[in-house]
């Protein structure tokens, strides 16, 4: 039986058909899917959860129209901006994760800035935004770093393992997920920390992201505690 999980990750999908549902604009939706971010992270805070990890942006999103990655990217400036001052209020420290070289100037500023301002405290919980992130590419430039220190002979052959693996991934500050929920009625991981997720916990809820609230995050919790974790050892 397990108990808290100490990382949950999401996989916070279902915003655009959430919008189309409602007969509001794919904007709307995702501002409403911000909301539901912002009341996870409350959610996981008061529940001792110490990371939580929000796709928020994919590497494959950037094959959605300019106008809508346009939109999503000044949405998440907008986000950043106005909930900076609330994770600093609930001792929450932001890390971003993914290939942030892809995104524009200003806003891999506006990251640094908020990187900055809530890394000054001791954290009660992690959070790590997912953008321009994929776990392949994740994956594909673990490996290549590797390759291009195995070449400076700064370790042997001999040396590389998972742990050293894990050392270059993305996500390399942070356990791997106990738990990952996904919304919007799919049961697939769309190349969301493929590696990582070997042994994780999935829970998909039919609910599209915006309907996602405190009591559905709960029934996911409750699950989590009643899923027998081995790993592949034998359980007795």
């Amino acid at each position: 039986m397990s108990s808290i999980p100490s990382h949950v990750a999401i996989i916070m999908d279902g915003n655009s058909r959430w919008a189309k549902l409602n007969n509001l604009s794919q904007k709307d939706g995702h501002k409403a899917g911000v909301k539901a971010a912002r009341n996870a992270i409350e959610f996981a805070v008061k529940n001792n959860i110490k990371y939580l990890t929000l796709y928020a942006f994919s590497t494959e999103n950037w094959k959605r129209s300019k106008k809508e990655v346009k939109s999503l990217m000044e949405l998440f400036v907008d986000a950043m901006k106005e909930e900076t001052p609330e994770l600093i209020k609930n001792s929450v420290r932001a890390n971003f994760i993914g290939d942030i070289s892809r995104l524009k100037k200003s806003i891999i500023v506006k990251i640094a800035e908020t990187k900055g301002l809530t890394s000054v405290y001791k954290p009660k919980m992690n959070l790590n935004i997912a953008i321009s992130y994929g776990g392949r590419w994740d994956v594909l430039q673990a490996a290549k770093q590797i390759a291009k220190d195995f070449s400076k002979n700064k370790f042997e052959e001999k040396s590389i393992n998972e742990q050293l693996f894990n050392s270059y991934l993305d996500t390399h500050a942070s356990p791997d997920p106990d738990l990952i929920i996904r919304t919007g009625n799919e049961s697939r991981l769309s190349n969301f920390l493929i590696w990582q997720a070997a042994y994780s916990e999935l829970i998909f809820f039919r609910k599209l992201w915006p309907d996602f609230k405190g009591r559905d995050f709960r029934r996911a919790l409750e699950n989590y505690k009643k899923r027998k974790r081995s790993f592949g050892k034998r359980s007795h």
